[in-house]
């Protein structure tokens, strides 16, 4: 068996199927299908088997896909090894983040890493469903992905990823300047019973706080408006069309709106970046993670003193 067609089994594992695992690879479904059946030929046991018009993994093909985020790791490793002897690793590393975390978070990392000869970041933005976060890592180096205070932790099969707390970021309500709650220093969540709300889709993890707010006032949310986009949200705040919840670090300079925090409610997100496990071993790709923990710890510090 050869370390590529580990890498297949394991991308057809994390990615749910043979479609999704070729689009992650870059490279056909019938590639992805002569991996397996090379695979198998060499252990000698069936490894995948059919389900309607797809494939899943058998007992001993998800075994060998776990077994698979080992040989990864001890590959990276080595390679790590090397780079050690060179005080400058170089090399690109991808990073993605939501969209608001991508504001928060990315300025500041390329700042610090434009000073690093040798080393390329290349940034994207994308949200998506909390528990598509951890896919991503197949594809990207580093993935910014957020999730709601007492939220279960990030989870993947064969625990092939590793999680890197960054920092929480508290939700408060955003209104527009001229609300009663404007001025106001807090606000309980039995006085947002009977206010419009944009919100975000469900399954997203702001949802997940809007819930608990609901919970506290007694009464499902009345939700107007589905936006995801947070600079979308702030815009119809400040117009008069509802409130929402709104990232403190990111939007509590915005012009646009006031921001006020929630009484009775632990309100807010967690920030965590997640690498896979054999990513995680490129010296590279440590550095970069470094600098994003320093710049999360330099955020809370300067939230905290503010």
């Amino acid at each position: 068996m050869d370390a590529r067609s580990l890498e297949v089994l394991r991308a057809v594992q994390t990615q749910g199927g043979v479609t999704a695992a070729a689009a992650t690879l870059h490279v056909t479904p019938s590639a992805v299908s002569q991996h397996l059946a090379a695979l198998q030929r060499s252990v000698g046991v069936p490894l995948t088997e059919r389900v309607g018009r797809g494939l899943r993994l058998t007992a001993a093909g998800v075994a060998l896909a776990e077994a698979a985020v080992d040989v990864a790791v001890a590959l990276e490793r080595a390679r790590s090894a090397v780079d050690e002897l060179h005080s400058r690793p170089t090399g690109v590393v991808r990073v993605s983040a939501f969209q608001s975390g991508a504001q928060l978070l990315l300025p500041g990392l390329l700042t610090r890493v434009a000073r690093w000869d040798g080393v390329v970041v290349e940034c994207s933005d994308e949200d998506v469903a909390q528990d598509d976060f951890v896919g991503l890592t197949d594809r990207v180096d580093v993935v910014v992905a957020h999730r709601p205070d007492a939220s279960r932790p990030w989870a993947a099969p064969g625990d092939g990823v590793v999680v890197v707390p960054l920092l929480r970021e508290p939700l408060d309500v955003a209104v527009p300047h001229d609300h009663p709650f404007a001025q106001r220093t807090e606000v309980r969540p039995d006085e947002l019973a009977d206010v419009d709300w944009v919100a975000v889709r469900d399954g997203f993890p702001v949802a997940t706080v809007l819930a608990a707010v609901a919970r506290g006032s007694g009464q499902a949310p009345r939700v107007r408006h589905r936006i995801n986009d947070f600079h979308v949200a702030a815009s119809l705040v400040a117009a008069g069309h509802g409130v929402a919840l709104l990232p403190r670090h990111t939007f509590g300079d915005d012009p646009r709106v006031r921001l006020v925090p929630l009484a009775d409610v632990r309100a807010g997100r967690r920030i965590d970046a997640l690498v896979r496990a054999d990513c995680a071993e490129r010296l590279v790709v440590r550095r970069v993670l470094d600098e994003l923990r320093a710049l999360a710890a330099e955020i809370e510090g300067g939230a905290a003193r503010a």
